[in-house]
This record gives C-alpha cells, structure tokens and sequence, in this order.
C-alpha cells in the first residue's frame, strides 16, 4: 500500500439551505434542503468531499440527516479510519458490515473516498471508474409548486434562458382530477417546445392509475414515475401490458436484488438511479448493469442535490454506457445559494461534468459554517 493513502480522519456535518420556492411531493413540502457533508482527510493532507441528501426527514426513505450523521460517527467513520483509501471495494464491504443499509450515509463517505484519491492521483473520480463517455448530459427541470400558472411562467423561463427543454411535473398531492386539469393545462401551454414527465410520487393505486395515463398521454406527457407504492411490482407490470405510456422506476429500486425483480417482472421501461439510494458509486454502477442487461433504460434521478452531490452523480453517469433519458440534477438551482465554490454549469439544456482531479468542486466552508445546524 502506497505511503500516505490510508484514511487519517471522517467528520460529518448537517446543513440546511433554503430554497428559492417550495417543492412540493406527494406527501411532503420543503422549503429548505437538509444535507449531511462528508469530509475525509488522508493521511497525505488529501481531502475529499461527499454529500447525503434526503426530503423533509425520514419520509422519503427511512434516513434523515440526523441519522445519516450518527451512523457515519458510530458506525462507519470508525469501520474506515487507517484503512486504505483507495481500495474502493474493501471499503464497501466494511461499511456494510458495520451497517445494514444505510445507503445514503454510505453514498456520501464513498463520495468523498474518491474525491480524496482523485485529488491524490491528479484524475477525475469518473477515470477511477473506468473514464467517461460523455462529458455532459441533458438536464430536466422539475415543476412543484402545485400552481399551474406559477409552473407555467417557470417554464417558460428556462425555455427562454437555454436552460431546460424537458420538465418533470410533481403529481399526487392534489386530487387526480385536479393533477389531470393541471397537467392538461401545462401541457397544451407547452406544447411543441418541451417534453414533459410526471412523477407521482407512490400516490396512487392501480385503478386510479389506469383512469390517469390515458389522460396523461393526450397531454403530450412522455414518461410516468413510480404511480404505484414500492411495493406494488405486479401491479406496475400489469400497467406496462396494458398501456404504451413508459414507466420509471424509482422508490421500487434501491439494490441490484430489487432491480433484479423489477426486470424479471417486466414493470419498467427505465429506473432512476440514485447514489443515496444504491450506496454510493460503485453499487449505482451495479444497479445500472443490470437494469440494461434486461434492455430497461438509465434515468439519472436527484434528491436536490448541491453541486457536491450532482457532482458525485455526474461522475457516474458519465461513464455509463447509455443515459437514454438524460438527468434531472437541477438541484443547484434551486437552492438560494450553492455549497461550492464553483456550482456546475447548466448551458443548452445541459448539465456539464466539472473538470479537475477528484469531483472537481470545491467546498465552500464559510457557507457550511454559515449553513450548519447548530
């Protein structure tokens, strides 16, 4: 093992950062995004950056900040300290023996192992995963207000800026026939222009699914996420037999095991992939290799990360043999001030992977000072 590449020291902080407006799901509202940093030293005087996100606590999955934070200091931060930084995989199974689950917490200290290592060998963390195929990748904005007329003007917005040209529209926290009225609406403001999805958020059940993607369809929608709970995969392959409308699997895929049965049972057209979801780097790979061994399309999904966050994720999908449908890492947008240094660049619907060794952005420690939970 090379001097100086063991991990010296990991320390977890929980930050909270407005948002420009409310973002509205299924069932929850924020107006503030949570996130626990990760900072990792090596003995060599490297550091690295990592970041966990997750929605108004533990609602969309069972981590919070709070828990991600006391996880990383009792459970995982003691499994890695001294070991070798660059042995990816080693690390990976010490993390899961000193923690079942726990994804997000482990996406974000494998986060900022290669950041730290990047740095220490002077690449790019997306050349530790064997180089990129693309340096950049469509981007989609996400429209959550609930108001059709605000999200309207939203739009219309980044369509003037060059900024976005596909929209993902948050459903489920309203009435169907409510969503239904306000997609109709988006949809015939838009059309021609802009590609449209929707993201339901678990919200419904089969029958109300099957009385809504007809109606979707006639609005010009391309694309439906997750309309059933997690749970339900016989009822997401029986909506793929009956009804052309593709659809996206999220909260139904968090390991290569729950992809596996998500293929086998034919439920979806594509799956958004997720570090906090799969673990980090290494197990979104996995998870992408398989859902394209059975022909289903990547989808790069956010949980409105900081330049930090979409950074990690960028890496990733940059190296990936297909995006078929693009990324929505939005997320430093939509925050009133950005956690790098230098936040990505967004140009001509594009979202563009940062140069430099390790994720290629840098911390912005007075804003984590400034951020951080008291």
């Amino acid at each position: 093992m090379a001097s100086g590449m063991n991990i010296a020291a990991i320390q977890a902080t929980i930050v909270d950062v407005p948002t420009v407006r409310k973002h509205k799901l299924s069932s929850l509202s924020v107006s503030a995004q949570s996130y626990t940093i990760v900072e990792l030293r090596l003995d060599n005087g490297a550091e690295g950056i990592g970041e966990a996100a997750t929605l108004g606590g533990p609602r969309w999955s069972e981590e919070s900040v709070e828990s991600i934070k006391a996880t990383i200091d009792a459970y995982l931060a003691p499994a890695l300290i001294g070991q070798p930084a660059n042995r990816f995989q080693a690390a990976r199974i010490r993390m899961d023996a000193a923690a079942k689950r726990n994804n997000a917490a482990k996406a974000a200290i494998e986060s900022a192992l290669f950041d730290a290592v990047g740095k220490t060998l002077n690449v790019p963390a997306v050349q530790l995963l064997g180089g990129a195929v693309r340096d950049s990748m469509p981007v989609l904005w996400t429209l959550a207000s609930g108001d059709p007329d605000q999200e309207i003007e939203e739009a219309e917005r980044k369509l003037d800026a060059r900024l976005h040209d596909t929209f993902k529209v948050k459903i489920g926290a309203q009435s169907p026939e409510a969503d239904m009225a306000r997609m109709c609406r988006i949809g015939k403001a838009l059309q021609g222009r802009a590609t449209l999805i929707v993201d339901a958020n678990q919200a419904w059940d089969e029958a109300t699914a099957r009385r809504c993607l007809p109606i979707l369809a006639g609005c010009g929608v391309k694309l439906v996420e997750q309309p059933l709970p997690d749970w339900d995969i016989a009822g997401m392959a029986r909506l793929r037999q009956r009804f052309d409308m593709p659809l996206l699997a999220d909260e139904s895929v968090f390991t290569t095991h729950d992809m596996h049965k998500v293929a086998q049972a034919g439920a979806a057209d594509a799956v958004s992939l997720k570090l906090v979801k799969h673990g980090g780097l290494l197990a979104t790979r996995d998870v992408a290799a398989v859902a394209e061994s059975a022909g289903i399309a990547l989808y790069g999904g956010c949980l409105l990360e900081s330049s930090i966050g979409a950074a990690a994720h960028l890496h990733v999908f940059a190296g990936l043999q297909t995006l078929g449908w693009g990324c929505e890492h939005f997320g430093p947008q939509i925050l009133t001030e950005d956690l790098a240094t230098e936040p990505l660049r967004f140009a001509d619907c594009r979202i563009h992977l940062p140069a430099g060794p390790g994720l290629g952005v840098t911390l912005d420690r007075e804003k984590l000072r400034r951020f951080s939970r008291r």
